[in-house]
């Protein structure tokens, strides 16, 4: 067993232990040093993070309207929260596409990154991997607008296919069963390079051994997968899972170009709601109560899942 002294000789039989080197001192203007190198970050944190949400939390207790001096009007607009009933009409629509992006993010996009560690030509793979992940870098507006022609129920590629195979035109855009479908594919479309991408670089850090050794001893691939890749690739997982969940309730690119919302409030998200009350209706204290509350469902979503993921999420 070694430590982290050596022993010396010393003074009749005993020995003295060695301290070995002196720790390293601080030199003299570290402090400044890491200072000026945060000081950008802390006042991009002050300006854009810290002063816009005191702000919001200030203008959650006034009615104002951006023309008149605003007024004091307490807990009155979150007691409106509770008897707006298009608001909740609102959280369930974002509920629906947000759960449902989600999972074609993190299942999906599994599926997919490992079709991508499979065996294939280096520049199959690389054209893939590119494939998946340009969308991603794309500006959200702009993949609304593409796939907006793409949807359109009379002249759209979509429809023109789907007629090929014999199915009808679909209304994507002006049906309230379709518009939300609409929004999930082409913001899953968007997003999933990045579920992609996150999973291959988790992949890629579990040791080529424990699979040969797996191999070896007969397991299967749905053994191996379930034994060693999930455990090992459970952190990577979790990453996604928060990660997903807290942006695909935020959405409000898509929604608002391809759909505006309708038809009704079928493909609306809360953002884009807080947006119609704030800059449509002028109705910034709503909005700002609206904006708040939201963040703390978000707060307690991301609570909830590092809770259960105490269960299944492995990091040894």
């Amino acid at each position: 067993m070694t430590t982290s002294s050596t022993l010396r000789p010393g003074t009749g039989d005993h020995a003295v232990a060695d301290p070995g080197p002196p720790a390293p001192r601080r030199r003299r203007g570290d402090g400044a040093a890491a200072l000026a190198f945060l000081t950008p970050s802390i006042i991009m944190f002050l300006v854009f993070v810290l002063a816009p949400t005191v702000g919001v939390l200030v203008l959650s207790f006034y009615n104002w309207n951006l023309l008149s001096d605003g007024t004091f009007v307490g807990l009155d607009n979150f007691d409106r929260l509770f008897h707006d009933e298009r608001l909740l009409g609102v959280y369930g629509s974002t509920t629906y596409m947000a759960l449902a992006i989600l999972a074609v993010n993190v299942v999906l996009g599994l599926l997919l990154a490992v079709l991508l560690e499979t065996r294939m030509p280096n520049w199959l793979r690389g054209f893939f991997r590119l494939s998946f992940l340009f969308p991603f870098v794309v500006s959200a507006s702009a993949v609304a607008l593409i796939w907006r022609f793409l949807l359109n129920k009379d002249l759209g590629l979509v429809n023109y296919l789907l007629g090929l195979a014999g199915v009808d035109r679909i209304d994507w855009l002006g049906s309230s069963a379709f518009a939300p479908v609409s929004i999930i594919i082409v913001n899953s479309w968007k997003t999933i390079g990045f579920s992609i991408l996150v999973y291959i670089a988790g992949l890629q850090s579990i040791p080529k051994q424990l699979r040969e050794a797996a191999i070896v001893d007969g397991a299967g691939a749905w053994t191996r997968f379930w034994r060693i890749t999930f455990p090992l690739l459970s952190p990577t997982i979790f990453f996604l899972v928060v990660i997903n969940t807290i942006n695909s309730f935020q959405i409000f690119a898509e929604p608002r170009v391809l759909t505006q919302g309708g038809p009704g409030d079928s493909s609306r998200t809360i953002v884009e709601y807080l947006y119609d009350r704030a800059f449509g209706d002028f109705d910034l204290g709503y909005a700002s109560a609206i904006g708040i509350t939201f963040a703390l469902v978000l707060v307690l979503l991301t609570a909830i899942q590092f809770w259960f993921s105490r269960r299944w999420t492995h990091y040894s």
